[in-house]
């Protein structure tokens, strides 16, 4: 599958903001599983790109001069390997064992873990935690904050993507099983508010296998992956500090669609 992305966001401040730094994990790359075609940032200036500690590609965008809006913008298209269902990595999985104030798991989700997978800790049974959180905690926006922990959604039964990930890498590692955070792009013809999403990986039988808990999913045909890390502050597409400014208006916009990928027959 062919995957177009147009992805705005936008900043508007009330008052001046004397500087700021945007940390900007926007661009996808190449993978055995997925093939970026073309991709292209629009900045307020020219920006390097650089590798974080976890391979992902990263901006740093930094605006020393006073200014009330930011206007990020991100697109491309990106073949997506619909038949692959894991990837193999040269970088060690251990890293991803350790928890964060955000996975970090209490007696209830560790005792929900052993429930659910009872002693297995083999991708039929992350399977089966991955269907078991969604039923225990609802989509629902705007029951959480960024800074809200696993454990936190896990008691409220609620939350969004992010919040269904950190559960879900919670409970993998408190099983042993090394799991990451992953955000990216999803194509859904019906779910719109989904086009900007995050997801799990677990690394199993030296490979890494997606769960998708929101959508209940565990075969990543439509998904686009941006970055990785420990939970979402590492893996985030956008996050920054400002000096000044006062309140805050951002604006985002996704758009994913499939295109139809053109064979050339040489004759």
């Amino acid at each position: 599958m062919r995957l177009s992305i147009s992805h705005e966001t936008a900043y508007h401040y009330e008052d001046e903001v004397r500087a700021s730094i945007q940390y900007l994990r926007l661009t996808p790359h190449d993978s055995e599983r997925q093939h970026v075609l073309s991709w292209q940032l629009d900045l307020p200036r020219h920006v390097r790109a650089q590798l974080d500690p976890f391979g992902n590609i990263l901006h740093v965008l930094t605006l020393d001069e006073p200014h009330h809006d930011i206007i990020i913008g991100a697109r491309g298209q990106v073949d997506i390997d619909e038949t692959r269902e894991a990837e193999h990595e040269a970088q060690s999985p251990l890293p991803f064992r350790r928890f964060t104030r955000l996975t970090e798991a209490d007696e209830a989700l560790r005792a929900f873990a052993d429930q659910q997978c009872k002693q297995r800790s083999d991708r039929s049974a992350l399977i089966d935690l991955m269907h078991a959180l969604n039923q225990h905690m609802t989509y629902t926006p705007g029951a959480t904050e960024v800074g809200t922990s696993a454990a936190q959604a896990f008691a409220a039964r609620a939350g969004v993507c992010q919040d269904h990930t950190h559960a879900f890498l919670a409970c993998a590692r408190s099983l042993g099983v090394p799991a990451r955070y992953v955000s990216g792009y999803l194509f859904s013809g019906d779910s719109e508010h989904l086009a900007s999403h995050a997801w799990a990986e677990a690394w199993l039988d030296d490979a890494w296998y997606s769960f998708d808990v929101t959508n209940e999913l565990a075969k990543p045909e439509r998904h686009l992956k941006l970055a990785v890390g420990l939970d979402y502050l590492d893996a985030c597409p956008v996050r920054g500090m400002r000096r000044g400014g006062g309140f805050e208006q951002m604006h985002a916009k996704v758009v994913v669609t499939p295109t139809t990928q053109v064979q050339i027959q040489v004759q």
